[in-house]
């Protein structure tokens, strides 16, 4: 895995777009009368730079001292910022709206008590078209002063309005924090546990979800008391392998934007997070069609102008097409074809090494190596399961065995027997002390080590026995976890057949698709 620089300042320079950073030189040369600007020096200097290397920066920006230079990059950091700011962004309703908060404070300040009130009453109209509810707080807050230090009789019953308009605004931001607090904390769960292990997992989060759903959130009309509704219940269902409720809350997360088309533009992200999770709901339900539909929906979205524009939106919009595409090609059966996307996903990681979190990095490694895995390439998908295993944090404890898992099963079929004895040691110790082991993983790991004393002749009957047995926790949600990682199944009925994985799901495909026909 690349490098990845802490210095923030360094981020913040590569993250400029060539007219950024025009302007930013543009900005300091109009805001200082020195010709010899140390700033535009440590500038040049970091934006040449491949990685951040304190030594070689002072190198070269010959005219700063290592004394010198914590200072002169406060300021860089700060004057980029300032001239970020001044780059007007129509579409930013966040700038608009702090913009609209400055001019009212200005007037203010001037004594125009009324026209501050005018500014402040335009700004609640536009908080109010775009869900704002923290503007919205903001200019109810600015009123009340207002009115409470100058008698201004700008309006009848002014206080009685702004007091009932002010608890309409508290009661609302209230209910989004609450759900959004719940929405945070099981997308943590997730990301530190993976799924549901085991029963106690369940009871759990089941628990923790009951004791911190809102009474009231049934009757959330807001942009954002839906949007993090919805998210709540997307999180919850996925940590229970629930995917019909998982795909049924995606749904309603995309289409919250449909009946707010307005707040596209302001959620971005958001839209692209629930059509991620959207997609990777038809993938869990293995519906090929409807994920082939969602793609080319979210293919035309990444090419509209405002996503282009934001570096941001625009990582994380790749980042989510380029797993569901790989999906697809898992339910399809061509993993041979999905290798030729490795190049550009290779690009990608390294070319967004600095914005990529851990996380998502490592989930693409095993979905590659899950490529190479289903291709017949043993060989490549050791190479990209060891990028997970010698990644060292706690992120993801499911990734992490079933990586594991993945591994041990390449070694296998390599027929790497000096080392597998104690690598299923070493597997199944790690998985056990993560209370990770299903039903599933344990007459996996007892095959495995009997496999060891079974003649190469005598093989194929073991396979068979394994796999009737392993058909009867399809259903068990507890166990799904080992099918969704690991198509266990398709793999025993390559084995059986002397057939790659990949030609066991394609022919999987072709006949449903025939069936459907």
């Amino acid at each position: 895995m690349a490098n990845r620089s802490t210095d923030a300042l360094f981020q913040l320079v590569k993250s400029l777009e060539k007219s950024e950073k025009r302007n930013f030189k543009l900005y300091v040369k109009r805001n200082t009368a020195t010709e010899d600007l140390k700033i535009i020096q440590l500038f040049d200097a970091l934006d040449k730079m491949t990685d951040y290397d304190e030594k070689q920066l002072l190198k070269k920006a010959k005219g700063i001292s290592k004394l010198q230079l914590s200072n002169i990059k406060a300021h860089l950091y700060k004057q980029i910022l300032s001239s970020l700011r001044l780059i007007k962004d129509e579409d930013n309703i966040d700038i608009h709206l702090h913009e609209q908060m400055d001019y009212a404070r200005i007037l203010f300040n001037k004594g125009l008590y009324l026209q501050s009130l005018k500014v402040l009453e335009r700004l609640k109209e536009t908080a109010k078209a775009y869900q704002q509810l923290t503007y919205l707080q903001q200019a109810l807050f600015f009123e009340k002063k207002i009115e409470t230090l100058f008698i201004t009789r700008s309006m009848q019953d002014r206080a009685d309005r702004l007091a009932t308009e002010s608890d309409a605004v508290n009661a609302q931001l209230s209910l989004v924090n609450q759900l959004s607090n719940l929405a945070l904390q099981l997308y943590s769960w997730y990301i530190r546990n993976g799924h549901a292990r085991n029963e106690k997992d369940l009871k759990n989060v089941g628990s923790f979800y009951e004791k911190h759903l809102p009474g009231e959130a049934g009757a959330a009309k807001g942009f954002y008391e839906q949007l993090y509704l919805y998210q709540s219940h997307v999180w919850y269902a996925f940590i229970r392998q629930d995917f019909l409720q998982y795909y049924r809350y995606s749904q309603k997360w995309v289409d919250l934007f449909s009946t707010y088309p307005g707040l596209l533009k302001v959620e971005t992200a958001s839209y692209i997070k629930g059509m991620h999770n959207l997609m990777g709901a038809h993938f869990n339900l293995m519906n090929q069609e409807k994920l082939a539909k969602s793609i080319r929906q979210f293919e035309q979205f990444t090419k509209q102008k405002h996503l282009e524009e934001n570096e941001n939106n625009r990582i994380l919009a790749y980042q989510y097409l380029y797993a569901a595409r790989i999906n697809l090609y898992f339910l399809q059966g061509t993993f041979t074809k999905g290798l030729r996307m490795v190049p550009f996903l290779e690009d990608m990681l390294k070319e967004y090494n600095l914005y990529l979190d851990t996380h998502r990095v490592l989930v693409f490694y095993y979905k590659i190596a899950c490529l190479y895995f289903g291709s017949g390439n043993n060989e490549k998908t050791i190479d990209y399961l060891n990028r997970i295993i010698n990644q060292k944090g706690d992120l993801r404890t499911d990734l992490q065995c079933y990586s594991r898992l993945l591994h041990l099963i390449a070694h296998y079929e390599l027929g790497n027997f000096e080392i597998l004895e104690s690598l299923i040691k070493s597997v199944y110790r790690y998985m056990a002390k993560m209370e990770s082991l299903t039903k599933v993983e344990v007459e996996m790991f007892t095959f495995l080590r009997r496999s060891f004393h079974v003649g190469a002749h005598a093989l194929k009957p073991e396979f068979e026995k394994l796999l009737a047995k392993l058909k009867k926790y399809e259903g068990n949600s507890l166990e799904s976890r080992a099918f969704v990682y690991l198509d266990v199944i398709s793999w025993l009925e390559s084995k059986i057949s002397g057939v790659n994985v990949q030609d066991v799901i394609r022919e999987k495909f072709l006949l449903g698709k025939r069936g459907r026909g």
